[in-house]
C-alpha cells in the first residue's frame, strides 16, 4: 500500500512539474509574441512619422528623416531577403553573418541621425550632413549588394531547375510518342509487302497446296528443300 501511495506521489509531482513547464513555455511565447507585436506596431508609427517628416518638412529635418527612412527601408528589406532565403540555401548563412555585422553600423548611424534630429544647432546638423550622406550611402550601398546577390542566385537555382525539368519533359514525351518512331519501318514493310504482290500470292499458294490435300501423283522427295536457300531438283520427267 505504501508502494502505491508514494508511485502516485511521484506521477502528482511529475504531472505538477510538466504542467509548469508547459505554462512557462506558453507564458514565454505569448510575451514573445506580444514584444514582437508591440516592436512591429512602434516600427510601423515610427516609419510614418519619418515619412511625414521627409515630405512634410524642409531644410535639415527633413533631410534627416529621409536619410533615416532611406536607411531603416534598405536593411529591413535585406533582412527579410536573407532571412527567406537561407532557409533554402545554407549557402546564404555567410551573408547573413555579414550582413548582421552591417547591421551594428546601421544601427549606430540610425541612432546618431534620431539625435540629430532633436538636436537645436541646426548650422552645426546642417554641416555634418555631407558626411552622414555618405556613410548612409555607403551601408544602403552593401546592403543592396547582399540582397541583390541572394536574388539573382535563387533565380539561377530556379532557371537551372526549369531547365533541367524541361529536358525530362521532353525525354518523357519522347518515349510517350514511341509510335512516331517505329511507324516509317513499319511503313517500308508494308510497302515492301505490296511490291512483291504476285510473287507473294503464287508462294502463298505453294504454301496453301503444300498444306492442303495430298495430290494423286506423289511429290518427289528429292524436289522437298528443307531450307530455303537451297535449290529445288529437277524431276527426271523434265530432261
Amino acid at each position: 500500500m505504501e508502494a502505491v501511495i508514494l508511485i502516485l506521489g511521484l506521477l502528482f509531482v511529475a504531472f505538477m512539474a510538466l504542467g509548469v513547464y508547459v505554462s512557462v513555455k506558453v507564458i514565454g511565447a505569448a510575451k514573445r509574441g506580444v514584444d514582437r507585436t508591440i516592436t512591429q506596431a512602434r516600427r510601423t508609427v515610427e516609419e510614418t512619422t519619418l515619412r511625414a517628416k521627409s515630405f512634410g518638412q524642409v531644410g535639415v529635418a527633413g533631410e534627416l528623416a529621409q536619410l533615416r527612412l532611406s536607411l531603416r527601408t534598405s536593411m529591413r528589406a535585406t533582412q527579410d531577403a536573407l532571412q527567406a532565403g537561407v532557409a533554402e540555401d545554407a549557402s546564404l548563412s555567410e551573408s547573413l553573418g555579414l550582413f548582421q555585422r552591417l547591421s551594428v553600423h546601421g544601427r549606430e548611424l540610425d541612432d546618431e541621425l534620431k539625435r540629430l534630429e532633436r538636436e537645436p544647432d541646426r548650422a552645426t546638423v546642417a554641416s555634418l550632413l555631407p558626411g552622414l550622406k555618405q556613410r548612409t550611402e555607403r551601408i544602403t550601398h552593401s546592403a543592396e549588394s547582399l540582397r541583390w546577390a541572394a536574388r539573382d542566385r535563387a533565380r539561377q537555382f530556379a532557371d537551372d531547375d526549369l531547365a533541367a525539368l524541361n529536358t525530362q519533359i521532353d525525354v518523357e514525351a519522347g518515349a510517350l510518342r514511341h509510335w512516331t518512331v517505329e511507324e516509317p519501318s513499319a511503313g517500308a514493310g508494308a510497302g515492301a509487302g505490296g511490291g512483291g504482290g504476285r510473287g507473294g500470292d503464287r508462294a502463298r499458294s505453294a504454301q496453301a497446296g503444300e498444306e492442303g490435300p495430298e495430290a494423286l501423283t506423289a511429290r518427289d522427295p528429292r524436289a522437298q528443300t528443307g531450307y530455303p536457300w537451297q535449290k529445288a531438283v529437277r524431276p527426271e520427267t523434265t530432261k
